[in-house]
């Protein structure tokens, strides 16, 4: 009998440390889906911190159209777009983890409509205004993306250049999806700070917080089974660079610690693709490369843009 009391508390313990792990992890609920200026809480990031303010004060007065599509399984997804012209070529914006399309893409966007590129800035599923409650780690969300991609197919035409960008997990999310089946319209793919997998992002986390990785991530693997019903072994950035062949262009702050930027060497020494990039940025944090060099990340993005519309 106490053998049966054991396992009973094995289980239960196993079952409420997982849920943890998942509550911790993925659970967004409603209240949490919008943030604006979150994390940008270290000495350096104050600095630009007005900056940012101005730039997503310009963004938030710029004419969008609300746009709305289905995701694979069902779930109600949620975009703003952006129209510079007709025929334009096309991005589709990913932003971060518990992040928000303006927040992240504060000056992405403006670099988009200034190169002429007609705009999605999405919210990620369990984000802003699109449904859901559990955030994934790009595992199902590179899907979404692909509904994107066939949404901006159906709408402008299967001739219609597409460019993806993500930024952190939405830099991760669009390189997941790159091994997709995708159409041919989609030309280059841009990751801004974008970690190698689910788990290594995790493990990195829970060391930056001091806790035991290898104690802590089964209970995280677990949760995500149980409770937000996804494999966080199913995918990851790492495994897709090493299975595509789209143009792909990999930015990184040096001083990156939320993300390392190692993370994004290991992907590019990885990347099959024959046009690929890297491009790092020195005393830039998470996110922060555009703000901290913008003439450099305006030429890196500029040069990648040529090559994937041929215009070199």
């Amino acid at each position: 009998m106490i053998f049966l009391y054991i396992a009973i508390g094995v289980i239960l313990l196993m079952l409420i440390g997982s849920f943890c792990g998942y509550f911790v992890a993925y659970y967004s609920p409603s209240k949490r889906k919008v943030q604006a200026l979150a994390h940008f809480d270290s000495e350096k990031q104050k600095e630009a911190r007005n900056h940012i303010k101005e730039l997503i004060s310009y963004v938030n007065e710029i004419s969008y159209e609300d746009v709305y599509i289905k995701s694979y399984d069902g779930a109600s997804l949620y975009g703003r777009y952006y129209h510079t012209k007709d025929g334009a070529p096309l991005q589709i914006l990913c932003h971060g983890y518990r992040g928000s399309g303006i927040r992240d893409f504060c000056g992405g966007l403006m670099l988009a409509l200034k190169s002429g590129f007609n705009v999605i800035l999405i919210d990620e599923r369990s984000h802003g205004k699109s449904d859901g409650n559990t955030i994934t780690f790009g595992i199902k969300e590179r899907y979404d993306v692909r509904e994107w991609i066939r949404y901006a197919s159906s709408r402008f035409g299967d001739t219609c250049p597409i460019i993806l960008t993500g930024i952190s997990m939405g830099g991760a999310t669009v390189l997941m999806a790159s091994d997709l089946d995708l159409p041919s319209n989609v030309v280059g793919i841009i990751a801004d700070c974008p970690y190698s997998s689910p788990k290594e992002i995790i493990m990195h986390f829970c060391k930056s917080f001091k806790m035991p990785a290898k104690l802590v991530y089964p209970f995280a693997y677990l949760g995500a089974l149980i409770y937000g019903r996804f494999n966080v072994h199913k995918s990851s950035a790492y495994q897709s660079v090493q299975n595509t062949n789209i143009p792909i262009l990999l930015i990184h702050g040096e001083s990156d610690t939320l993300v390392p930027c190692d993370m994004s060497r290991r992907l590019y020494e990885a990347c099959k693709s024959e046009k690929k990039q890297l491009h790092t940025f020195k005393d830039a944090e998470h996110g922060m490369s555009y703000i901290v060099d913008n003439e450099k990340y305006e030429s890196a993005y500029n040069e990648f843009i040529a090559l994937c519309l041929n215009k070199e």
